[in-house]
């Protein structure tokens, strides 16, 4: 049994989703969020095949089993061994007692029919031409303000970014260089100083299963042109770490003192 999440599959040109590949075994999960600009509606779809595992994982279930979610959903239908999966879920999202009023959430759904009719009727993907165009042309942005000439690959969605400053010291300047600001600098001062001496606010990448010495970047919020900018100030904060290190070479490779963007307290 899968689930997967196809957010952002329509960012990336001839996505296949597993859905397509493993259809009676396959939840897909899909949200109009990314692709609207409408974050905080929190609109999104579940498709399940109509053959599905997963009614006949319910079906295959011992007796006392089924009796028990006999009763827990008597309350919806007179046959409730009749209930598919799909049906199920939803009801479940309601606490089963709750049902009567799921779905009804007239404004959301207006929205989602909506930007469905909007996709049915743009034969030409104008709409997802244009969004890709915007978000690639914002990648390009960042890898100039970072100095770096860097192809995405076919599956990068260009919607966010991870800035991995560790494998790029190691790559470009070496482990010894890496391993001296691992050792003398918090992963985290690299968003703080960005917010103190830049005005930029990004994420550090450890929070979402990224290399602790990465930032993450979003794609689809900001002004072409400060994705530029944001590269610079990166590109700024590296070169800093990079005079440090030649600065402590200089005094015999010596543990120094480095003046770091966050609160002395966040120390481990």
């Amino acid at each position: 049994m899968l689930i997967t999440d196809d957010v952002y599959a329509t960012f990336v040109e001839d996505f296949c989703s597993l859905l397509s590949e493993l259809p009676r075994n396959t939840i897909g999960v899909y949200s109009f969020s990314k692709y609207f600009g409408c974050t905080g509606w929190r609109l999104g779809t579940i498709a399940i095949h109509q053959d599905n595992v997963f009614d006949q994982k319910i079906a295959d279930l011992p007796e006392a089993e089924r009796e028990a979610l006999d009763q827990r959903y008597a309350m919806l239908a007179l046959e409730p061994r009749k209930l598919r999966f799909i049906d199920r879920i939803v009801a479940d999202s309601r606490d089963v007692a709750l049902n009567h009023t799921a779905g009804l959430s007239p404004p959301q759904q207006a929205m989602m029919t909506l930007f469905s009719l909007v996709e049915l009727v743009d034969h030409e993907k104008a709409y997802r031409q244009a969004c890709t165009a915007i978000l690639r042309r914002r990648v390009s942005s960042l890898l100039n303000g970072l100095g770096l000439e860097a192809k995405p690959g076919p599956l990068f969605d260009n919607y966010y970014g991870l800035i991995d400053l560790e494998y790029w010291l190691r790559k470009h300047l070496g482990d010894e260089v890496a391993r001296f600001i691992r050792q003398n600098v918090h992963p985290l001062d690299i968003v703080f100083r960005l917010a103190r001496d830049h005005g930029i606010v990004l994420l550090n990448g450890g929070g979402f299963h990224a290399p602790d010495w990465s930032a993450r970047i979003s794609f689809a919020n900001l002004e072409d042109d400060v994705y530029d900018d944001i590269g610079r100030a990166i590109r700024a904060i590296a070169q800093d770490y990079v005079h440090a290190y030649h600065t402590a070479q200089q005094a015999g490779g010596a543990p120094m003192e480095f003046e770091q963007a966050w609160p002395r307290e966040a120390t481990p």
